[in-house]
């Protein structure tokens, strides 16, 4: 097994498709959402004031916003998104995303692990998910669908520039199992033959 092999079968290790998987990482929460299918077309509620596990008075809905990346692209390609107060509830509206998670959080119980969360738009997963990335945390996505996709976020808070950082893949020394560094091309070969 060469070792680039070695770092897709340590990415596909740690890839979640579904909320029966269990989350890797403390705090992060996967909600399977139910879509509702009928002649018409289809209904998935997406946030619920009485969805505890990702609604409440620490959770609260502050604003949303949608973001679409064209295919193969990985927002911010060579750095981490992370954010001090801040905790993302990410949804796929349109193509198919994974999410990359990291925990650098040095009291957390899951520190140094990694986590790949794939999301997908309704029709094109057997239960969409939505997935809330709490602070602290380094994350970010890559399209692996072979059209554009659209991620919508409900974060807890206003966009705050001061709350908003980026730390590069070599400051941040996070690694898949098999030692090698954490690098999107790695995530987007697990869909190279699809």
């Amino acid at each position: 097994m060469t070792s680039n092999q070695a770092a897709v079968d340590a990415a596909r290790s740690v890839l979640v498709r579904d909320a029966n998987q269990p989350a890797a990482i403390h705090d992060v929460v996967l909600r399977a959402l139910t879509t509702n299918r009928d002649p018409r077309g289809t209904l998935t509620e997406l946030l619920r004031a009485d969805w505890d596990d990702v609604f409440g008075d620490d959770l609260p809905f502050a604003q949303v916003y949608t973001s679409t990346t064209a295919p193969g692209v990985a927002r911010d390609v060579d750095r981490w998104h992370v954010h001090r107060h801040q905790t993302d509830r990410f949804y796929c509206v349109a193509g198919r995303i994974v999410v990359a998670i990291a925990d650098p959080r040095g009291a957390s119980p899951s520190n140094g692990a990694v986590m790949l969360v794939e999301l997908a738009a309704q029709d094109d997963a057997p239960a969409p998910l939505l997935v809330t990335i709490p602070p602290g945390t380094l994350h970010g996505f890559v399209v692996t669908s072979p059209g554009p996709a659209t991620l919508l976020n409900f974060p807890n808070r206003i966009y705050d520039p001061e709350d908003e950082g980026r730390l590069p893949f070599t400051e941040a020394g996070i690694t898949f199992s098999d030692g090698a560094p954490f690098d999107y091309d790695i995530v987007s070969r697990l869909y190279a033959d699809n």
